[in-house]
């Protein structure tokens, strides 16, 4: 008696774990492809690295889904795209304008690149000008070792 509990109870389980069939992607397909291009444009806020298109973060979605919403009302690209660079900044656009609010956008990873390699010649060519009693001794004494210390491959 146990044993058919336990398949009864098993079945009933596995009934509830199946895979239920996808919903359609949209009922419009047209709408759908229009708020993906948008969706392409716009930067997830939360993850900042992915487009809210491919991002599933809560906002991403939200957002996706208040694109969807305005564009079902009739609004243009370009009306929806104006109001989220108002309503969250040009950060939210994931290729924003070059003026002078997104300059560091643009070129801050180039600028830091820059200030690390100017930095870098800068200590080196300090360190080239010391003189080499001004550098810490070897342990054993000698500069570098001697060729002839070196152990021969094998």
């Amino acid at each position: 008696m146990a044993r058919w509990i336990l398949i009864l109870t098993l079945a009933l389980l596995a009934g509830w774990t199946q895979a239920k069939e996808a919903a359609p992607a949209a009922e419009d397909p047209v709408l759908e492809a229009r708020m993906l291009r948008i969706a392409t444009e716009l930067r997830c806020l939360v993850c900042q690295n992915q487009t809210i298109a491919d991002s599933n973060a809560e906002l991403a979605v939200d957002l996706r889904n208040q694109v969807k919403d305005m564009l079902k009302r009739g609004d243009s690209d370009k009306a929806i795209i104006d109001y989220m660079t108002a309503r969250y900044g040009d950060f939210v656009l994931y290729r924003p304008p070059l003026k002078g609010t997104t300059f560091i956008l643009w070129f801050g990873p180039a600028l830091l690149l820059l200030g690390g390699l100017g930095a870098l010649l800068l200590v080196l060519r300090r360190r080239n000008r010391l003189s080499p009693d001004q550098f810490e001794p070897d342990p054993d004494g000698e500069p570098f070792p001697a060729e002839s210390d070196a152990k021969p491959a094998q």
